[in-house]
């Protein structure tokens, strides 16, 4: 009976490491091809930058191209669809930002995906500021102003965001909500059609990022208003905060996180969660990122999930206070 019973157990480990070692072989050899980044936005945005940086130093590291696909839509659900159905190969991956998983669920009552059930998280990588910008013919340069003028005339100003559901909607919604005065939202399929049309005075104001509005601000071509940050922002130091402009505790951001399709081979989600470690510890890298107006925030995948699955039933009940709603 030992002879057998130590017989049995050595098929059993034999079959176990014949199933295995394909499985190895395959995520040594990955990737054998050029990777896609999908990205939720147009070109030209906060998100296409980032993912654009993040591409080139992640296909170096891989030892394949990382090719950039900007797919905007329906507040970044068209990209994260996408993704969600695509191969769990660990050749298409997304950018995604917290629009994506943790605002979009508290909006839409028919999403295509689940933010923790259709994707494996690979980790967090940065958080981004957001502001409060205005066509330069807009009279006033303080939020106080903006409220009374709002107040006085209630069809007076529209506002621009880069897309329904996104974080600067959220942002805007909330302002309305603390602020208590009205604007209409305009959507607008990324930062770079809506800052064009707040330039064009399409939209009087506009709620944007940091990185996209800055060159605009400089350039004297729109107008800062307030950051929606707890903090000033480094970029633009003497821009106040909404908590500085006369409502204490104000704070929306955007962060951004790597995800592929859900059931990614072990392996590959660890080869992929080490490149993107190595490039976020990259001392050149982060400074990339402060750059253009980044705060540097990496996470692994656990961190990653953990961060969705706590900051659900806050955006949900942020959604319910503002009544953001898309279905």
């Amino acid at each position: 009976m030992p002879l057998l019973r130590s017989r049995f157990i050595s098929c059993l480990l034999a079959g176990a490491c014949a199933l295995a070692a394909p499985a190895v072989a395959w995520a040594q050899a990955f990737p054998e091809r050029p990777v896609k980044l999908v990205i939720p936005f147009a070109p030209g945005g906060a998100t296409d930058i980032l993912g654009r940086l993040l591409a080139t130093a992640l296909g170096e590291r891989l030892g394949q191209p990382m090719v950039v696909e900007n797919r905007p839509g329906a507040g970044t659900v068209v990209a994260a669809s996408l993704v969600a159905k695509a191969p769990a190969d660990g050749y298409t991956l997304l950018l995604g930002a917290n629009t994506t998983l943790t605002m979009n669920p508290a909006i839409r009552t028919n999403l295509p995906y689940d933010p923790v059930r259709s994707f494996t998280p690979i980790g967090m990588v940065a958080d981004m500021g957001l502001l409060l910008v205005a066509h330069n013919d807009v009279q006033g340069s303080t939020l106080k102003d903006i409220v009374a003028q709002a107040k006085a005339a209630p069809d007076k100003f529209s506002y621009g965001s880069y897309g329904t559901g996104s974080s600067v909607h959220f942002g805007a919604e909330m302002l309305k909500t603390t602020a208590g005065f009205p604007m209409m939202h305009v959507p607008f399929n990324g930062s770079s059609p809506n800052l064009t049309a707040l330039m064009g005075g399409q939209v009087q104001l506009a709620v944007d990022t940091v990185v996209a509005s800055t060159p605009l601000i400089k350039a004297g071509k729109i107008k800062p208003i307030a950051a929606l940050s707890p903090q000033r922002l480094a970029l633009l130091p003497n821009v106040p905060t909404v908590a500085e402009s006369g409502y204490p505790g104000f704070d929306m951001g955007s962060w951004f996180a790597f995800v592929g399709p859900a059931g990614l081979p072990a392996p590959v989600q660890k080869k992929l969660e080490k490149a993107l470690a190595d490039t976020m510890a990259s001392a050149e890298f982060k400074k990339k990122l402060v750059d253009i107006g980044m705060t540097p925030a990496w996470g692994n995948g656990d961190a990653l999930r953990a961060r969705i699955e706590r900051e659900l039933p806050l955006m949900r009940a942020v959604a319910a206070r503002a009544d953001i709603r898309v279905d």
